[in-house]
């Protein structure tokens, strides 16, 4: 469904069903806890081709991340910004990079992989835990730091690394999206140099602004009277879902 009118030029031949998709993801990645990105790659992957996915991916994050450390501003914890953040940002530069030379069918494959065996490992192991010690939050920095820049997602492994320091609910979503708004910024940076970003992706930005805004508000609305584990499982119900469709769309 696109809107082509004889509207002004920032309006023309914008898709309405990917905006109210990326509303979606956005809601149930601020739910859920493992960040939109889960969500909104394999979704836009199906509209844009996916180097393009990666630069409207880290625009987006950026607003929506503002938000979500606006709206959770009760606290931020040092000690994982520095060792989860730091190797985060350094490592999305080196997987943003990386993605300009890897065959975008493979990145593909790679991302529909990635949402089935993350999901699954999820559902099955639900007591999945990581030991709070700080080496393993700078492998976990590290990990979905270059997961970030080479897919566009990688807040599922953050949000595992997290889980292990039982943060209250409200500054583990703030440390989060602080963390993430470093990765997008810097992977922005990126993806323009690499070409990613370009006047396709960028007439959506508005939109995916507001939409970042408004669904991160929605979310914690709604967070309020869902139980987060009720929630957690049906998300990753939903990642395996996106996942198996990816991989089908790509083999098929």
């Amino acid at each position: 469904m696109y809107l082509n009118c004889d509207c002004p030029k920032l309006m023309r031949n914008i898709d309405i069903m990917f905006l109210l998709l990326a509303l979606i993801a956005e809601i149930i990645g601020t739910i859920g806890g493992f960040g939109s990105s889960v969500f909104f790659v394999p979704i836009a992957n199906f509209y844009f081709d996916f180097h393009t996915v990666l630069g409207l991916t880290a625009l987006f994050h950026l607003s929506s991340n503002l938000s979500k450390v606006f709206l959770f501003k009760q606290g931020l914890n040092k000690r994982l910004l520095l060792y989860i953040g730091a190797p985060s940002v350094a490592f999305v530069i080196i997987g943003g990079y990386a993605s300009k030379f890897v065959n975008t069918y493979y990145l593909e494959v790679f991302l529909g992989f990635f949402l089935v065996i993350l999901s699954l490992v999820f559902i099955v192991r639900r007591d999945a835990i990581i030991s709070p010690s700080n080496k393993n939050a700078m492998i976990g920095g590290t990990l979905s730091g270059f997961s970030a820049g080479l897919l566009g997602t990688g807040g599922a492994i953050r949000g595992l690394t997290m889980a292990a320091f039982n943060l209250e609910k409200s500054v583990f979503i703030a440390t989060s999206a602080f963390i993430d708004f470093l990765i997008d910024f810097s992977r922005s940076v990126v993806y323009y140099q690499n070409g990613y970003i370009h006047e396709e992706s960028i007439k959506y930005v508005p939109f995916l602004f507001i939409i970042g805004l408004v669904g991160s508000y929605i979310g914690k609305r709604i967070l309020a009277f869902i139980p987060h584990s009720r929630f957690r499982k049906l998300s990753l119900y939903l990642v395996l879902l996106i996942g198996l469709i990816t991989l089908a769309q790509v083999y098929l």
